[in-house]
């Protein structure tokens, strides 16, 4: 490193070559805090952290940031950084899960959880609505937190890659955070400890960020053939659909399409349908998986949370 540190500041560049050695340097003098970070993770993890790595800081820079495919629906730089946003976010849900241990109860599980993906929080919950009922307030609401936190990092999403459709997505979803917020906070204050949760598996692997790459890529070559055949309605009519499996895959593949095609208001009005679309398939599942008995009380915080959101929805579209 000091020898190529020594050749790029005289030879290719002297801002190189000094970053290089401010670079090295800093990790030299963290190294007995890092080598304690390092002890606490085990060789999958690791593997994992150096494949994370390696996507994000030397396959991401070499790829071309240009429109390529039919319709110019392919960028692979912008399909690549889903790769490279996925991993990194669900990567911060599963520190954050080690961090807080999965016996501090089943809230904490469906926080943290839910940052990796809410609808797993769901299944697992309303899974256990079946073979813990005497547990069933509380798992309850942790399905309501797993709905806060889906809510509020769609709109965090949302404002890091579109940030023009914040506004009318976020007041499109006010309604729905706030009525989500009421039915946690009353079984919060009824609440006891929590069971030993939801234990969340190591997500660095990177099969499942992949496949929303590849789902991305599908889905902005079907919304722009959808603008270009049947109009605006069209594509919107895709990315709601596209809501009920992974919210995620509506807002990258908006993200990815020319800011010309939709207007503010209808790139947040779209969002908001795709997360009540998404919505309302986990309070589906939530009844279908425990049944009516104890399904209908957990579903009760999520078709409350729709129903909010859908008549704000209503509203904004009449004003249209």
């Amino acid at each position: 490193l000091t020898f190529g540190a020594s050749f790029c500041a005289t030879r290719v560049s002297p801002a190189l070559g000094l970053t290089t050695g401010a670079a090295t340097f800093a990790i030299l003098s963290a190294r007995q805090s890092m080598h304690a970070l390092l002890r606490g993770m085990d060789e999958s993890e690791i593997e994992g952290v150096s494949r994370f790595l390696l996507v994000a800081l030397v396959i991401l820079p070499l790829l071309p940031d240009a429109a390529y495919g039919p319709f110019d629906a392919w960028n692979p730089r912008k399909i690549w950084m889903v790769v490279v946003f996925v991993t990194g976010l669900s990567f911060s849900g599963y520190a954050i899960s080690r961090r807080f241990g999965r016996d501090r109860g089943i809230l904490v599980v469906a926080l943290t959880g839910a940052i990796v993906s809410s609808t797993a929080v769901t299944a697992d919950y309303a899974r256990r609505l079946r073979d813990e009922p005497e547990a069933r307030e509380i798992l309850s609401a942790g399905i309501a937190v797993a709905s806060i936190v889906m809510f509020v990092r769609v709109q965090l999403v949302a404002l890091a890659l579109i940030p023009r459709a914040v506004p009318t997505l976020a007041l499109t979803m006010a309604p729905a955070t706030l009525v989500a917020v009421i039915f946690a906070l009353i079984a919060w204050r009824r609440h006891g400890k929590g069971g030993d949760g939801m234990e969340i598996s190591n997500p660095l692997g990177f099969a499942p960020a992949l496949m929303l790459a590849a789902l991305v890529a599908g889905l902005s070559l079907a919304a722009r053939w959808a603008l270009a055949r049947f109009g605006e309605q069209g594509m919107a009519v895709i990315l709601t659909l596209t809501g009920i499996s992974d919210v995620d895959a509506a807002v990258m593949t908006m993200a990815g399409l020319p800011p010309d095609l939709l207007d503010n208001r209808s790139a947040g009005l779209i969002l908001g349908s795709a997360v009540l679309a998404n919505t309302l398939a986990k309070a589906v599942m939530t009844l279908a998986m425990e049944g009516r008995p104890g399904g209908g009380g957990a579903a009760i915080p999520l078709v409350a949370a729709v129903t909010a959101a859908a008549a704000s929805l209503a509203g904004w579209m009449a004003l249209g």
